[in-house]
């Protein structure tokens, strides 16, 4: 685990832990075997301590600060314990989706995108419509029902001593928030999985992974809470009604599932043969209409209706052209290897991420980030010549 300095309820940070490890080491291995044997979760590490970081707008108002949940160090250790063989049996018994691209080994951003622009394109060159729905959850992980959460993994094997070791995971949780030095009273956690955690994030996708079942027309990507869907079909009209009605039983199961579907921050994006902007599309899911978008940021790249990734590229030269002015400066003082490591942290990121979809494009639209690359990488290689 990373040395992270972030202190928990007892003020102990990772870093102190990793340094005292082998004097602990013991003690930690009584207590880790003796939860797993006996199915329960020590109450002591279920205490978080929550501090809200400012985001934007109003400082008074405080929606406008992100809670960032610290939890006890040894039950981060404890809960990546349990998920090596949690793990290993939901891949032994493909339990989730492939759907599902979120927290698991091997399925990156990278391949949820191509997966979603392949079948795009493919879609284009048979000369079909596709709709593109970016669904919007409020509060997905903070609004998970435990007791429906236990029925979905008992339903997927997870039984007995594994199981009640979850149950007492999520049972009993408490938080208080600390703000400048003074902390609120402990209060109960009732509902969601807990932020900040190891183990939160695989139960999360393990409670929308029957999501997959509502629809058998529409394509789901999930990536964590991040939802899309996707449908084609040859006429346009009757695509809009069939995404109107598979969207509303999709709908449902939100709300039987006691997660919010946010219908007016829902966006649509309309790919294919059509008449472009000037067509006009209603569609209404109870009663709200979603908006049509021609653009939109999707795990980090920004996506048109006609895939030219333009957008994106703009996006990135913005990026690059303050990553190198950083470079610039630097190379003054810094020496080859500083230099690298700076371009390698500012510059190759933008361009490595996602390379396999938008490297296959026109020499004459990638033409302007060469040469941002170029200049980048004469930044460092002026300076090991001089």
């Amino acid at each position: 685990m990373k040395g992270k300095l972030s202190t928990n309820v007892n003020g102990i940070d990772m870093a102190l832990v990793k340094t005292v490890i082998s004097g602990i080491l013991k003690p930690l291995e009584y207590i880790f075997n003796s939860s797993f044997q006996t199915g329960s979760f020590p109450n002591q590490m279920k205490i978080a301590k929550v501090i809200p970081l400012y985001k934007t707008g109003n400082k008074h108002h405080f929606t406008n600060y992100r809670p960032v949940s610290m939890l006890p160090q040894l039950s981060k250790i404890l809960e990546k314990m349990f998920i090596a063989r949690l793990n290993s049996f939901i891949e032994k018994h493909n339990i989730l989706d492939e759907g599902q691209y979120g927290f698991r080994s091997n399925r990156s951003t990278s391949l949820a995108l191509m997966n979603v622009i392949e079948n795009i394109t493919n879609a284009i060159d048979n000369k079909k419509n596709v709709i593109w729905v970016f669904i919007d959850i409020k509060k997905s992980f903070h609004t998970i029902n435990h007791g429906m959460l236990m029925n979905k993994l008992e339903r997927y094997g997870i039984r007995w001593l594994v199981l009640d070791w979850i149950r007492s995971y999520l049972r009993n949780r408490k938080q208080f928030v600390k703000v400048e030095g003074a902390c609120s009273q402990c209060l109960d956690i009732v509902c969601g999985v807990p932020q900040g955690s190891v183990l939160g994030p695989i139960l999360f996708i393990l409670y929308i992974n029957d999501s997959f079942q509502v629809s058998k027309k529409l394509r789901l990507v999930l990536f964590a809470d991040d939802t899309n869907v996707c449908c084609d079909g040859d006429n346009l009209q009757q695509l809009i009604e069939i995404v109107k009605k598979e969207m509303e039983k999709l709908k449902l199961w939100f709300d039987v599932n006691k997660l919010s579907l946010n219908l007016s921050k829902t966006k649509m994006m309309l790919f294919g043969h059509h008449k472009g902007k000037n067509i006009n599309i209603d569609m209404h899911i109870n009663g709200v209409k979603l908006e049509r978008i021609y653009e939109n940021k999707f795990l980090g790249v920004i996506i048109d209706d006609k895939l030219t990734w333009k957008a994106h590229i703009s996006y990135i030269q913005a990026k690059l052209s303050r990553s190198i002015s950083v470079l610039n400066k630097a190379k003054l003082v810094l020496d080859h290897k500083s230099l690298r490591m700076l371009y390698c942290t500012l510059v190759l990121p933008y361009f490595s991420y996602c390379v396999k979809v938008l490297g296959n494009n026109y020499k004459t639209t990638l033409h302007s980030l060469s040469l941002l690359q170029k200049r980048a990488k004469g930044n460092y290689t002026q300076t090991q010549l001089s």
